[in-house]
């Protein structure tokens, strides 16, 4: 393991580090539109925020009994979607100062998604924040995608950290919950309207309740540093 005291910080980056949902939500109902579902409005979508796409999809298939295999809708949408997001993804300003504060202080850094690793390289080379984060796990790299623990977990493993010595900064109860059974520290930052009194959120131990709106990039590098842990 890696002997340097800096705290591992892991960052999601869907909803938490880039504003991507309306992207993934355009191009999940692009491909259910071409299988015949006509009417999946973004409150449906918002129940998969912080839910890895390949099991958004296998629900959805299932949902709406959609013939088409779940390889062939997975590559639909990663499609769409990285058409939608090579135009523009915009970075959360706060979230971007979190990331260049904490990688001036040499922090290790590392990005874990259960978006596809094709989708997560895409949005980091257009965001700029790709050269602070070279660290990357999809959910297609780990057998189990959030609220299992997976992807955290080898995140920490390839940043040569023990899981006590990482903190996850994330916007979705899945992801909360599987920063927890990682047995990693949480900054929660919700991305939905009313998910801060989620469960999931329970073990957070900072949690910005206004999301983005209320997050503060200085509070949130006090308390991971442990100025302002409790």
């Amino acid at each position: 393991m890696d002997d340097s005291p800096a705290t591992a910080v892991i960052f999601d980056l869907d909803g938490t580090l880039v504003d991507s949902e309306p992207h993934y939500y355009e191009a999940g109902r692009r491909v259910l539109a071409a299988h015949g579902v006509t009417d999946f409005g973004w409150e449906e979508h918002t129940r998969f925020v912080g839910i890895g796409t390949r099991e958004t999809m296998e629900t959805l298939r299932a949902e709406h009994r959609i013939a088409a295999p779940v390889e062939q809708l997975l590559a639909e949408k990663n499609r769409s979607y990285l058409e939608l997001a090579g135009r523009s993804t915009p970075v959360f300003d706060g979230m971007r100062s979190l990331v260049e504060r904490l990688h001036a202080a040499a922090h290790p850094l590392a990005v874990a998604s259960g978006s596809s690793r094709e989708a997560i390289d895409a949005v980091l080379a257009g965001s700029g924040l790709g050269a602070l984060l070279p660290v990357r796990v999809s959910a297609e790299e780990v057998a189990h995608g959030k609220p299992e623990p997976d992807v955290f977990l080898e995140a920490a493993r390839r940043l040569g950290r023990s899981p006590g010595d990482c903190v996850v900064v994330e916007d979705a109860p899945p992801g909360a919950e599987a920063a927890r059974r990682a047995g990693m520290r949480c900054v929660a930052v919700p991305y939905v309207r009313g998910a801060e009194t989620d469960e999931g959120f329970a073990s957070a131990g900072l949690l910005f309740a206004g999301g983005q709106d209320e997050f503060d990039a200085g509070r949130a590098y006090a308390w991971i540093t442990g100025a302002g842990a409790s």
